[in-house]
């Protein structure tokens, strides 16, 4: 997993509450547990005007052209913007993986569905939580000026406009401390890698027989 320190990364706002998960990744794309490969299809049946099908080549399918990541001046977005509830519906880990395949490193809104949230986490994202208003007025901001960008600072737990304003965000320690160190739940694991062994070895002592 990439780890998390600063961003500075051009916005791209989605003004709709209660985004669910399938629209993020729809069902016909959870075949695959890659993880990789999935940012084509990320707001598929919003970004595209046919249907999406696993494999197909999204370059020659016909966009939208009302959809906001559609349109040019939010091409390379790293930042999402977003509404409350974010990644409500169901759990499926698919949907961090296809925006992180997209190229999104953080979201920001008001609220998040837990299960989305957490996941987030465990794949490299980083979901900030901000007051209502706060989100009203990056909105209002992304909208007025094109190329609008701001920059993000785990360690410090802030964000930061173009206009010199500092906004502070809550994080758990544990959390910021993956993302931080690129840490999932595998590379977590794999840092007890002697311990594990040295278990191992101990058991094989205690009980060869379970070992034959």
């Amino acid at each position: 997993m990439k780890p998390f320190t600063k961003l500075n990364g051009l916005v791209a706002p989605l003004d709709r509450a209660n985004v669910d998960t399938d629209a993020i990744i729809p069902k016909q794309f959870l075949k695959s547990i890659k993880r990789a490969g999935f940012g084509p299809y990320a707001f598929d049946e919003w970004r595209y005007l046919d249907r999406g099908e696993p494999d197909m080549d999204c370059a020659q399918r016909p966009r939208n052209p009302d959809f906001v990541l559609n349109q040019p001046r939010y091409l390379g977005a790293s930042i999402l913007l977003a509404r409350e509830n974010f990644g409500c519906g169901s759990s499926r880990e698919h949907a961090p993986w296809a925006l992180e395949d997209y190229g999104f490193r953080a979201i920001i809104a008001p609220s998040f569905a837990d299960i989305f949230f957490s996941n987030c986490f465990k794949n490299g994202i980083l979901p900030i939580i901000l007051a209502a208003e706060v989100v009203d007025r990056l909105f209002t901001e992304t909208a007025q000026h094109e190329g609008y960008r701001l920059e993000i600072d785990l360690a410090a737990q802030t964000v930061r406009t173009p206009q010199g304003e500092t906004l502070v965000f809550a994080v758990d320690e544990e959390r910021k401390h993956r993302l931080l160190n690129g840490l999932d739940e595998i590379g977590l694991t794999l840092q007890h890698t002697q311990a594990i062994k040295d278990y191992e070895a101990r058991r094989r002592a205690e009980v060869p027989w379970l070992f034959r």
